[in-house]
């Protein structure tokens, strides 16, 4: 019995050891934030600010010099920062925690159309990944399908909860298609010439895109006697109640997506990666299409681009009145999606005004997914999900987080990595 015991009480405290910080309990007492510079995420800022929340809601925002009656608990932020939390679009967090461990990988299905394919249920809420993403202001993130034609329906999540269920904040905000390319390579293990040449398959890609959201709308329209899910998942992206996402690079490429979701009767439209949408702005202004960006940190995709258009191609889109957003899609990207505040950052060098970079991952954001009524600003009534910096969040030298609350819970800021930092840094203070 004791060896049980004993074995019992190890196995406790190593699962504890390696677990994952439990979420924060749900507020129970206001709180008062004054002092901080307030980035309030619409492009407005409020030097020497007052924010004041309770019962996870914003219920005061202003300046901390008015004569109004500080709430609970007062969080002196003097010389400090205050942000909406960050919000990461288009990312993969809680789907793979190894890439070199299958098991952990469910990041993408069996089969090309998969619309029916609901990422939340995939979402490893305990991930240590995820859990990472807190010390830099990534509060929130869309879980997003990966592979195939159409790859399955993204859903929003906040980064503290027990499980996919406490995380949903919008469950099923749209369907994820990956777009064809009108050019592809050479096999130059076959000997074939390796360079950019016209795919002769792109058009029969394409035609079997509208054949299946064709088909999909006869079903929707039909008796529905057999039950097709894949078809039934398509519903809201005809009746406007989901968006779709379009990933798809390329002038022509773009148009074409647009053009032909338009004729199907798809009007609530984002373009995803987007390489090249700044050459066609005008047509995605006229058919009211946002834009989440991939991250600016690669080089420009065509031998003929501008060396800096990856870092300018923000503010040429916003200058058009295009909402813009980042995402995370790309090679190391559950790691990198932490560094979202940098990637706006690098816009903020190349255009924007470090207000407008702000908006790219918090109200931008928010408007893309739909979640602007109560996330993605510091405004009264929404949701008290906000951070309080040491300096400026959008540089890592002053991306140093001192609080964190999301939904107006005080969340924790310890991960894996803070937790060997402390352990190390005191190992060699002792000696």
């Amino acid at each position: 019995m004791k060896k049980i015991i004993y074995s019992l009480l190890f196995f406790f405290v190593i699962g504890n050891s390696i677990a994952q910080q439990t979420p924060a309990d749900k507020q129970t007492k206001a709180f008062s934030i004054e002092g901080a510079t307030a980035h309030i995420g619409n492009g407005k800022v409020i030097e020497n600010s007052l924010v004041m929340f309770n019962n996870g809601k914003i219920t005061f925002v202003g300046s901390a010099k008015m004569k109004i009656a500080r709430q609970g608990t007062i969080i002196n932020a003097t010389g400090k920062h205050i942000y909406p939390g960050f919000i990461a679009a288009n990312a993969t967090l809680g789907l793979v925690e190894i890439d070199a461990v299958k098991a952990s990988d469910d990041q993408r299905e069996i089969g090309r159309m998969n619309p029916h394919i609901r990422s939340l249920i995939a979402y490893n809420a305990e991930s240590k990944i995820v859990e990472s993403m807190r010390p830099n202001g990534v509060l929130m993130a869309q879980i997003t399908p990966r592979g195939g034609t159409i790859s399955g329906t993204s859903s929003i999540v906040q980064l503290d909860a027990w499980n996919w269920e406490d995380a949903s904040i919008k469950t099923d905000d749209g369907i994820h298609m990956n777009w064809p390319s009108s050019f592809t390579t050479g096999r130059w293990w076959l000997g074939e010439d390796p360079a950019l040449k016209p795919d002769s398959r792109y058009a029969g890609k394409v035609d079997e895109i509208k054949s299946y959201f064709k088909n999909a709308k006869i079903y929707l329209a039909g008796k529905k006697a057999k039950t097709h899910l894949p078809y039934q998942a398509t519903e809201g992206l005809f009746n406007g109640s989901k968006k779709l996402f379009i990933h798809v690079n390329g002038q022509k490429e773009i148009t074409d997506a647009v053009t032909i979701a338009k004729n199907l009767g798809i009007n609530n439209i984002t373009i995803v990666n987007a390489e090249h949408a700044d050459k066609v702005a005008d047509l995605l202004v006229k058919n009211n299409v946002s834009v989440i960006l991939q991250r600016p940190h690669r080089n420009p995709g065509n031998e003929d681009d501008s060396y800096d258009s990856t870092y300018t191609v923000a503010k040429t889109l916003l200058d058009k009145g295009i909402i813009v957003s980042v995402g995370m899609e790309g090679q190391m990207e559950r790691m990198n999606t932490r560094n979202i505040p940098f990637y706006a950052g690098t816009f903020a060098a190349h255009g924007l005004t470090k207000e407008e970079a702000v908006q790219l991952i918090t109200l931008n954001t928010a408007k893309i997914l739909g979640i602007d009524s109560f996330a993605g600003s510091l405004e009264v009534g929404k949701d008290a999900t906000l951070f309080i910096s040491e300096g400026d969040a959008l540089e890592m030298r002053g991306n140093i987080l001192s609080k964190a609350f999301i939904q107006g819970r005080d969340i924790s800021l310890e991960t894996h990595q803070t937790k060997l930092w402390k352990r190390y840094s005191n190992k060699y203070k002792t000696k």
